[in-house]
């Protein structure tokens, strides 16, 4: 089927953080939301039809995880992502940020550090911090609109050994890069010569423009499978966030049996009755709606970077790679990060997430979510061009 990508959606009040949030977070209310990680298009068909049977039937106790649940996963893995996934290598949790605090506290003692790669997804910094563990930098280097890793700072920062984890974003969140096999293989050996385990965080693995192809951080080898996690879920793709369902995979079976055994100590093996139901809809009968979703916000990027470039050149867009968030380069209007976020909000209206949210190296940035009807993006453009010649 057709799906129309350009329906506007009321969510006001619908209980969106993205909508109903916006007087809390930006102190107004009157603000084009393009910020929260999530869409405003409507999920896959086969998915809603799916949920609306399951609430039909009216009963919503305890949930038993079926095998196919976790099938479905493997599946999609092997289709999507050329990955041989064991089922037996997975276990749900509520969610990737949470699970990324589980880790932490399984695999980790109060006061040791991991590494994480700024600008990147600021719930990193929370769950790493709130956690009494400490952060260690590996920034990205930014030359000529692209982002790359640092590997000699990496390798002089890894002598630590006070360092147990990596967090690695691929597809990285906000500055769009899909790693290449050459840089993973490069990060992975690194992390494996000095006893690293790596956290690969999947989330945006489906979301991935024309020109570049995920690869999954275990897939490489035997040995990365072995010292690595996987998160990953549908939330990101199929638009199904609030139904809190994500999947880690562990390859290896000394560190499954510790994670899993730490959140059967929080008795959180259970999944969500609907979250079941949504992910096996949407793996199984969702690719069609993701392949059309691909191809609406390849037109947003374009429509974004062509009315940029001809209308706004004080902004620079940074192609991204991969997620649907992109990262706008505003250091050319000579704010400080305060004053710029303040100028997006007061000015020109828009609620976006400041880049110094996502640490060292966001100063001067914006990430804008472009997953949402065109008329949004042509909208937020508008405002952007009247503020910057007020700014003039």
């Amino acid at each position: 089927m057709k799906y129309d990508f350009d329906k506007v959606i009321d969510r006001k009040n619908d209980y969106s953080s993205k909508w109903n949030d916006l007087q809390k977070m930006f102190g107004r209310d009157d603000l084009l939301p393009m910020w929260v990680g999530d869409m405003d298009f409507e999920s896959p068909q086969p998915v809603i039809d799916a949920l609306v049977e399951r609430a039909k039937k009216g009963v919503y106790g305890y949930t038993s995880t079926p095998p196919s649940y976790f099938e479905s996963v493997a599946q999609w893995m092997k289709k999507r992502h050329n990955w041989n996934v064991e089922t037996d290598w997975m276990v749900y949790t509520p969610g990737v940020v949470t699970a990324l605090s589980f880790i932490i506290n399984a695999f980790t003692n109060p006061g040791d550090k991991i590494i994480v790669q700024q600008p990147v997804y600021y719930p990193f910094f929370r769950v790493i911090e709130e956690n009494g563990r400490r952060l260690v930098n590996n920034p990205l280097i930014y030359k000529d609109g692209k982002y790359t890793m640092d590997f000699d700072d990496l390798e002089e920062k890894v002598k630590d050994r006070r360092i147990k984890l990596m967090f690695l974003c691929n597809p990285h969140n906000p500055v769009g890069r899909v790693w290449t096999k050459e840089e993973l293989t490069r990060l992975g050996r690194i992390c494996l010569e000095n006893n690293i385990l790596v956290v690969s965080d999947e989330i945006h693995q489906d979301i991935v423009y024309p020109g570049a192809t995920h690869i999954p951080f275990a897939s490489i080898s035997e040995e990365f499978a072995l010292s690595s996690i996987t998160c990953t879920s549908p939330s990101k793709t199929f638009n199904l966030a609030g139904l809190q369902t994500a999947t880690i995979i562990i390859p290896n079976t000394v560190y499954y049996d510790i994670y899993k055994n730490f959140i059967k100590r929080l008795e959180l093996l259970n999944n969500h009755v609907f979250g079941i139901v949504a992910q096996e809809a949407a793996y199984m009968y969702g690719e069609e709606w993701l392949n059309q979703l691909l191809e609406y916000l390849t037109g947003n990027l374009k429509l974004l970077i062509d009315e940029i470039e001809r209308e706004i050149p004080q902004l620079k867009v940074i192609r991204p790679e991969g997620t649907f968030f992109v990262w706008l380069d505003c250091t050319s209007l000579g704010l400080d990060p305060h004053q710029l976020s303040d100028f997006m909000t007061n000015k020109a209206k828009l609620a976006l997430e400041s880049g110094y949210w996502f640490g060292t190296g966001g100063e001067g940035f914006e990430r804008i979510n472009i997953a949402c009807p065109r008329i949004y993006v042509t909208e937020a453009v508008k405002r952007l061009k009247t503020a910057i010649r007020e700014i003039k």
